[in-house]
């Protein structure tokens, strides 16, 4: 659905997706003051999906799903692979798993601050994932090699702040850890990965199926 455009920008460009107009008119203004991100348009859910990415061409979809849906969103529920990566903002975990299933990159709470989702905005814009770590916990296990050594829970949690593209203090704040707390579990993800470096540790986990593409 996302056509190549020949134009280059530095900006993120943003649909912002929400039933509630009042949603809409949120997210534009928690975005408007951030750089690094453009809003190109703001649509329902019950709009023609497939005409409006073509109309607005987004590189990242924000999806409010709303403060009582108890299931996906009808366009929510088969995404298209081909189009933009979508960040769905939700009220609690429960629709995480369908959400991930149904081809969302990006998992966070509507509470997430303009800060936090400027970060999930370029994540999910590198092909990296962005989850919140309290959302991360309900989601199916990864399926590990033999050769990988299983990471703990709040290793998960790291990867995933490290593929947001966090520094350790900004991780450490974020999981209200030590940055020392942060450096030990940082170090067994490089050990268990083998990795030599943050970058090649998401790069890795992409590939491994822990993080998605």
């Amino acid at each position: 659905m996302n056509e190549i455009r020949d134009d280059i920008h530095d900006d993120i460009r943003v649909l912002i997706v929400a039933d509630d107009p009042l949603a809409r008119a949120g997210l534009a203004a928690l975005l408007a003051g951030q750089d690094g991100c453009e809003i190109v348009g703001q649509t329902s859910g019950e709009d023609d999906l497939s005409e409006t990415l073509s109309v607005y061409l987004p590189d990242v979809v924000v999806w409010d799903v709303g403060w009582d849906a108890a299931e996906l969103p009808d366009p929510l529920a088969e995404w298209d692979a081909d189009a933009p990566p979508l960040i769905a903002l939700l009220p609690e975990p429960g629709l995480s798993a369908a959400l991930w299933a149904a081809g969302a990159r990006g998992l966070l709470r509507r509470s997430v601050s303009g800060e936090q989702l400027v970060a999930a905005l370029g994540a999910v814009a590198a092909g990296l994932a962005a989850i919140d770590p309290d959302l991360l916990a309900v989601l199916p296990a990864p399926a590990f090699p033999a050769t990988v050594e299983r990471l703990t829970p709040r290793e998960m949690e790291v990867l995933a702040l490290l593929a947001e593209g966090l520094a350790n203090r900004a991780i450490a704040q974020r999981l209200g850890i030590s940055e020392h707390t942060v450096k030990f579990h940082l170090n067994a993800i490089l050990g268990k990965l083998g990795a030599q470096s943050r970058t090649e540790a998401v790069v890795l986990a992409i590939r491994l199926g822990l993080l998605a593409t």
